[in-house]
């Protein structure tokens, strides 16, 4: 009797050994899944950056995303990627996902950049409707908001579901790339310009990398005032604007 009690007793320890040992094993797999699993996550967001056909005359390079500022407690809506001036990384470099347009290089460390969205209120972006061809300038409004489309003539034929296309005439962005989608057109005989809403076709939370654009042809010199007028500028005159800290 007490031989065979030791008997069940040992056996019952090497079960609860043999559990522990198949446990370990059943986590250590998982972990490995969850790897395999993010492994093919970014292969696959890597394909679909590598499906992107860069503009003449531009060349992308890719950016991972590492931080986020936006919202009520960030000064801007932006993100902050892993390339700076060490990788050639300027200001006022277009940034692009392969739906379309997310921002522009704001400012630029040694090994980190910010990015300014399309939904701050400081990105002015000149645009061009991809049907009726009607031109404006879309403006954030904030995080959650719909951009508007500024200085659309009250006669002009936009309608709602066209797209919208950088009109490439700011000297930051190649024209035709894509940046939004008009949601609502409003028409008053008491305003000179049409009311216009869009959204953007990019969700900045969904993601992780993204793509830097740059101009390898020639020095851009259009740039576009606040008043809406493009200027041509000197390579001097460019220098000391630049320095002064304004931007558009």
């Amino acid at each position: 009797m007490a031989e065979e009690f030791w008997d069940n007793y040992v056996y019952l320890v090497d079960v609860h050994q043999e559990n522990r040992e198949l446990r370990r094993e059943v986590d250590s797999l998982k972990l490995q899944i969850a790897a395999k699993s993010e492994k093919a996550a970014f292969a696959e967001r890597l394909e679909e950056l590598l499906e992107f056909t860069s503009p003449p005359g531009w060349k992308s390079s890719g950016l991972r995303v590492i931080a986020h500022s936006y919202g009520p407690l960030g000064v801007l809506e932006s993100i902050i990627v892993d390339k700076g001036r060490l990788q050639g990384i300027k200001p006022d470099m277009p940034v692009v996902a392969p739906e379309g347009v997310l921002g522009r290089t704001f400012k630029t460390g040694l090994n980190f950049s910010t990015v300014l969205l399309l939904s701050d209120p400081n990105s002015r972006i000149p645009v061009v409707s991809s049907r009726s061809r009607t031109p404006g300038i879309i403006v954030g409004q904030g995080q959650n908001k719909s951009l508007t489309v500024q200085y659309v003539h009250l006669n002009a034929a936009l309608q709602e579901g066209e797209y919208l296309v950088t009109s490439g005439t700011a000297g930051i962005y190649p024209k035709g790339l894509p940046v939004a989608r008009v949601s609502r057109v409003e028409r008053s005989q008491i305003r000179l310009f049409q009311l216009v809403e869009a959204e953007k076709l990019v969700s900045v939370m969904d993601r992780e990398e993204v793509m830097v654009l740059e101009n390898v042809t020639k020095l851009r010199t259009g740039y576009l005032n606040f008043d809406g007028i493009i200027r041509d500028f000197s390579e001097e005159d460019m220098l000391l604007y630049e320095q002064s800290g304004y931007g558009f």
